[in-house]
């Protein structure tokens, strides 16, 4: 790390510990040359997934959106808001454990579609109506109906 006193290329740290939560490494180091002592900070560089849009635009997974739009469709319903950060914890595991740093909203899509069916019919209803973008009501009856069906099963 160059100092910030002389410029000089080589240091060595005289004490390391967390900092802000554990979200960081505090470190106080020395410089060889001049011997000053300065700070210096270590973090875990983020990983950012993008999503790829229907259209093609491609944009940062933005993991308040996706809480958001399931507070949407979860709104009056008696499931509880840490049943929906864990949905939201499984999707962002899902772009973890894919070796691609892309992943499609039909893809992100489905796998909470079939996630919500299992928590709340009527949440799923709503998702699935905005998500599937339902033209008229014959596709909106289709689409309760196949759940109805599903669930006589």
């Amino acid at each position: 790390m160059k100092c910030p006193f002389c410029g000089h290329l080589e240091d060595k740290v005289v004490d390391s510990r967390p900092a802000r939560d554990g979200e960081s490494v505090r470190r106080r180091r020395e410089c060889l040359n001049c011997h000053r002592r300065f700070t210096s900070y270590e973090e875990i560089e983020e990983l950012h997934y993008m999503v790829v849009k229907k259209d093609g635009r491609r944009e940062r997974f933005d993991r308040g959106k996706l809480f958001r739009g399931l507070n949407k469709a979860f709104e009056k319903r008696p499931v509880k808001q840490l049943d929906i950060e864990g949905l939201v914890d499984e999707v962002e595991q899902m772009l973890h454990a894919s070796e691609d740093r892309e992943i499609s909203t039909q893809q992100i899509g489905e796998y909470v579609i079939k996630r919500i069916k299992d928590l709340d019919e009527i949440a799923y209803v709503r998702f699935a109506s905005v998500y599937r973008q339902f033209k008229d009501f014959q596709q909106f009856y289709d689409e309760l109906r196949a759940l109805l069906k599903s669930k006589n099963k």
